[in-house]
């Protein structure tokens, strides 16, 4: 095997997972991120749902359930191999309820229908077995009325469906990527460092120069754009010209630490701008609210970063959370009142599709059009959603080393 030096552009979970897999395969990695610290952002900040398509059950089509399944069945099995970790302590132990809003951009009845579909997809999927937990056998559940109301209890809620996905404690995985990354001795780390360009270098070899805001530039054999913030600006230094429709959102979310174990399902409200509520281990817990946490939204290839919430700001954002989950789900306070520690924290949403997501017809509610874009040496990711990342980072090594 040809020993390559290897860019990885972007310390999240696809670039982090990526530069691994391919420093164990023999090549020379160096991993550039403009945060202090390895899987800093979006992917350090976010639910963990290990999406197997019911969160787009307004896309009927079923293609962005299709298009997600092999990476999210592959999460666990790719994760579990790269850390040498049982993921089990740190992923959530009963099945998802997406409780049906009263104003949701899709009722009860075709939801119901879109995931018994998606059911059969899985119980057809070749993968199944391989998911967190046994998917082979799903069958979305319809909630009795005595046990919605157990759950919310609130008119608002007009139906409860019972799904197999699962989600995982990302600040847990961020961590442990980390710890990987920095252990690993074929791996260097480019930190605090913003890449600008990337361009063939003049040589008959087919590399490439990363030129970054330090003024360094140096020449690598492969370059893989994993970028979450930057990457299209970059793909146009280096000969891409980005597709058009991209949007972006940046959300604040909570994420919570208790004192003690509190009993309260892992839920999300369906309506237009929903409600989310993970509970991964009985004390750690996220929690958010969509149209209070979305405090920034544009288009095009810029993402517009908000300014850091203040003091007041930040009670004034904890509190609106917990009034708006807690008039919905009774056993919201009781993790509040349990709380020993609460953060606020966000990232972007970025994916190539507008709209509304209080609109039915949105592209926003699908997510079908992501994958990796090749100019020579040179890729770059698109990683759609954070379930998927282990898998495409699989993929895109043992294609890069000729397995």
């Amino acid at each position: 095997m040809t020993v390559k030096r290897i860019a990885v552009l972007g310390a999240g979970i696809l670039g982090s997972c990526l530069a691994l897999l391919l420093a164990r395969r023999g090549h020379d990695v160096t991993v550039f991120d403009k945060e202090s610290e390895p899987v800093a952002c979006a992917s350090r900040w976010n639910e963990g749902k290990i999406h197997l398509g019911y969160l787009y059950g307004a896309d009927d089509s079923l293609r962005t359930a299709r298009h997600i399944l092999p990476g999210s069945l592959s999460f666990g099995r790719v994760l579990s191999e790269l850390l040498g970790a049982d993921l089990r302590p740190h992923t959530t132990s009963g099945d998802d309820i997406y409780l049906v809003h009263r104003n949701s951009v899709v009722d009860p009845v075709t939801l119901e229908r879109t995931f018994s579909r998606i059911d059969e997809l899985l119980r057809e999927h070749p993968l199944a077995r391989e998911y967190l937990v046994d998917v082979s056998a799903a069958r979305t559940r319809r909630l009795s009325p005595s046990e919605c109301r157990e759950i919310s209890g609130a008119d608002e809620v007009v139906a409860a469906l019972e799904v197999p996905e699962r989600s995982i404690n990302t600040q847990w995985v961020a961590d442990s990527l980390a710890a990987a990354l920095r252990s690993q001795a074929r791996v260097t780390l480019r930190l605090e460092t913003m890449v600008t360009d990337a361009k063939p270098a003049a040589d008959p070899y087919g590399r490439w120069h990363v030129v970054a805001g330090d003024g360094t530039c140096e020449p690598f054999d492969v370059v893989v754009n994993a970028l979450w913030e930057g990457r299209l600006a970059v793909d146009l230094t280096a000969g891409i010209t980005p597709a058009p429709g991209w949007s972006h959102r940046f959300r604040y979310c909570l994420f919570m630490r208790t004192t003690r174990p509190v009993a309260l399902r892992s839920a999300l409200i369906t309506v237009g701008g929903f409600g989310d509520v993970k509970n991964y281990n009985g004390r750690d817990f996220y929690m958010s609210w969509y149209p209070v946490g979305m405090v920034r939204q544009g288009g095009g290839i810029t993402l517009e970063r908000p300014e850091p919430l203040d003091a007041a700001a930040t009670a004034q954002f904890v509190g609106a959370v917990r009034a708006q989950l807690g008039s919905l789900l009774p056993g919201i306070d009781a993790v509040f009142e349990a709380a020993e520690d609460i953060k606020v924290r966000g990232g972007f949403v970025f994916a190539q599709a507008k709209g509304s997501v209080d609109d039915p017809a949105a592209s926003i509610h699908r997510r079908d059009r992501f994958g990796v874009q090749r100019e020579g040496n040179y890729y770059s990711v698109d990683t759609g959603k954070y379930s998927t990342a282990p898998w495409m980072a699989e993929q895109l090594a043992a294609e890069i080393s000729g397995d």
